[in-house]
């Protein structure tokens, strides 16, 4: 199979994803208790049974939930994802203000995690067993283990509220990519690309220390090649499919612990949306978020597989 068909597979795979995951998330988010007519009467005690009725007549609920679900899904294929029903903007409208803060956060942390991760598994492959092999592996475990909102706590309390080196809460009134901005997200983006850091250097260390057993690397070195040659050269390369793989598999991850660090840190991104959206019973925005959500998860594995082929001439697409 060549490349180019394997791409339009996966991609015509997206489709019956998609439905699975409209169909569970719809259905999940209306047996949840109360509905957004509900939220928004409370805010208006003298409200009677005939605004009930109106507005559950307005957010077309008062029809059967299928017939519901076909609407909303007849809706998203005509790109209409409906409207909020709090404030009466387009959902879209929405997720494309956020989007940009959200994608900025998650870019931030998956590089950070890159950066850090694959500079320390080379190294702990290299010193194996060594002191240094030693703290990189602590320091790996403890940072997979940490919970992203303790870690993004402490980073304030230390950061912010000690040193005062950083701002508490996102400059509200500055642009995206501002120097304030771009300051505050090191706090957030470190708290959501540890974890990610962390599981990509075990991986890293592993596949390189099992790499440098092999024979093609006792070949190298009967040849006289340089150790550095031989470890970023050869032994580098075919370590990376690992970790191309685990880093297309923690994109999801990234994705979801937004959602948290949004919250802890005030970010206004989708994960930040996403909360309010359940808090108030928004329907339509709660579909959109967690469509669009999985169309990246799975966009990224996609561009894991492509990268396979360029790490490893011998994958082929069958």
């Amino acid at each position: 199979m060549s490349l180019r068909r394997f791409i339009v597979k996966r991609l015509l795979a997206i489709i019956p994803i998609l439905f699975g995951v409209s169909i569970i998330t719809f259905g999940l988010v209306h047996l949840t208790p109360g509905d957004p007519v509900q939220q928004i009467l409370a805010l208006n005690p003298d409200a009677g049974p005939a605004e009930k009725a109106q507005l559950r007549r307005e957010f077309g609920f008062d029809v059967p939930i299928w017939e519901q679900y076909l609407n909303w899904m007849t809706g998203v294929l005509t790109g209409d994802f409906g409207d909020v029903y709090r404030s009466g903007r387009d959902v879209g409208d929405v997720i494309y203000a956020r989007l940009p803060e959200t994608l900025l956060l998650g870019l931030f942390g998956w590089v950070f995690g890159l950066v850090i991760a694959i500079p320390t598994g080379i190294y702990a492959a290299v010193n194996k067993d060594q002191f240094g092999d030693t703290v990189s592996r602590f320091v790996a475990l403890s940072g997979i283990s940490i919970p992203n909102f303790w870690l993004g706590l402490m980073l304030i309390l230390i950061g912010s509220l000690t040193l005062g080196l950083w701002p508490v809460t996102a400059p509200k009134r500055d642009p995206l990519l501002s120097t304030g901005m771009l300051w505050y997200l090191v706090l957030p983006g470190l708290t959501i690309g540890t974890a990610s850091a962390s599981s990509i250097m075990r991986v890293m260390r592993t596949s390189m220390a099992e790499e440098m057993n092999k024979e093609y690397v006792t070949a190298a070195r009967a040849k006289g090649l340089p150790e550095r040659t031989v470890v970023l050269k050869h032994v580098l390369r075919n370590s990376l499919i690992s970790v191309v793989t685990l880093a297309a598999s923690l994109t999801a991850a990234i994705v979801a612990g937004s959602v948290v660090v949004e919250q802890v840190f005030a970010w206004p991104g989708l994960g930040n949306e996403f909360i309010q959206a359940i808090r108030n019973a928004e329907y339509n925005l709660i579909m959109a978020i967690t469509l669009f959500t999985g169309v990246f998860i799975i966009l990224a594995n996609l561009v894991a597989d492509i990268l396979y082929a360029a790490l490893d001439p011998r994958i082929r697409y069958d």
